[in-house]
């Protein structure tokens, strides 16, 4: 027990040292940004930011807020060659420019030749295929005409290759006959998979490769804005599915050799099988719960993974339910929230808001954890609050 506690006394001892020393440069500004600033002030790390948005969400917590954007070499690369260490809150970066900035001596983490594997769901696809790792069967096209050469394989999940996000760059096509819903812009198609449950597991990477994986969540989605309506911790899964699903996240982590978090989106299927979905490697929604319900949050464990140093304790503290706080359907302007302080007197409620000034139909403009000893009862209460609290316009 005391060479774990000189253990952790010298790592925070580095960690002020480097606190004082390191210059950190975060990419992106919204509100995994400012989770992750959030965080970041309780240990004096100083970050600075660099977001395309002239009032994103993190504005004003950082050190130094540069607007610009973030997928052009120039303006990547002025912003980094004075940073020791860089990082990521979104994938959609100029990947040049951090590839010349790690020749450079600079320290990226998420390593730039990983986050482009994963900006392209084709050579994530690929990825997967050449290290055994079970996902749905795909084929790759470059245009709506060569989809009509797998008509016999209907139906399929069309997912533009680049550029999508939040359901954005996915279309289901069933038949043949709705190629004229399709992309004509290289995409996968991806075999149909009949799932019982989405589920999502963070893992965690530092430099000397340590691993930790928090507990397997369970995702439910809005099926008109396609984003996350509500998530549960712990997933309501058998031990085998837990297991299955915790052993693919850190086989996913140790091939790709990350630095840093990656959220492993995984299909449970009706057949019981665990299937990877799609990987972000960052911060993620599936884990906002974390702040709250975990003895370590997901932002906590991105400084420690990207500092090198121990890995924080994942366990949870208490059974959790997160709502995403999205921006009601026909409004759309200066944000106004009908009936905080209504939620707010409700034991275990905990609202974060992400500083957006201006709201739209189904904007992320929050979100809500509630805790409780019993799930069930998180649950009931999760329902209340989401037919209370409205972000209106």
């Amino acid at each position: 027990m005391r060479e774990l506690s000189v253990t952790l006394q010298n790592a925070m001892k580095g960690l002020q040292k480097q606190a004082q020393q390191i210059k950190i440069g975060l990419l992106g500004g919204g509100q995994l940004g400012r989770m992750l600033i959030q965080n970041a002030i309780n240990y004096n790390l100083h970050i600075s930011a660099l977001d395309p948005d002239k009032q994103a969400p993190c504005k004003h917590l950082v050190q130094k807020f540069s607007c610009g954007s973030l997928t052009d070499y120039d303006t990547v690369y002025e912003f980094g060659k004075d940073k020791d260490l860089i990082t990521i809150e979104i994938e959609n970066v100029n990947i040049e420019a951090l590839k010349q900035l790690e020749k450079e001596g600079k320290t990226v983490y998420p390593q730039p030749h990983l986050i482009e594997l994963i900006q392209d769901k084709g050579l994530q696809k690929m990825f997967y295929q050449r290290n055994n790792i079970p996902s749905a069967d795909f084929f790759l096209v470059d245009n709506k005409k060569q989809i009509q050469k797998y008509a016999d394989f209907f139906p399929f999940f069309q997912k533009l290759r680049k550029g999508g996000y939040d359901g954005k760059g996915v279309v289901k096509l069933v038949n043949p006959e709705q190629l004229d819903k399709a992309f004509e812009a290289p995409s996968v198609l991806e075999r149909l998979v009949p799932f019982e449950k989405e589920l999502s597991v963070i893992v965690a990477r530092n430099a000397g490769g340590e691993i930790k994986c928090f507990p397997v969540v369970e995702c439910e989605f809005n099926p008109q804005a396609n984003l996350v309506e509500f998530l549960f911790a712990p997933a309501a899964i058998k031990k085998s599915v837990e297991k299955e699903a915790i052993r693919i996240a850190t086989l996913v982590a140790e091939k790709l050799e990350i630095v840093g978090l990656l959220a492993v989106e995984l299909f449970l299927t009706k057949d019981g099988k665990v299937l990877v979905n799609e990987i972000a490697p960052r911060p993620h929604n599936s884990g906002h719960h974390t702040i709250e319900a975990n003895i370590t949050s997901q932002f906590e464990q991105h400084w420690r993974a990207i500092l090198n140093l121990p890995l924080g304790d994942t366990s949870i503290v208490k059974p959790g339910v997160m709502i995403n706080l999205l921006g009601e359907f026909g409004h759309e302007g200066i944000a106004r929230y009908e009936g905080m302080e209504d939620v707010m007197k409700f034991s275990g409620v905990y609202v974060h808001l992400y500083g957006k000034e201006k709201t739209k139909a189904f904007r992320k403009m929050g979100h809500v954890t509630i805790v409780d000893n019993d799930l069930l009862k998180a649950k009931q209460k999760a329902k209340m609050v989401k037919s209370i609290l409205r972000v209106v316009s």
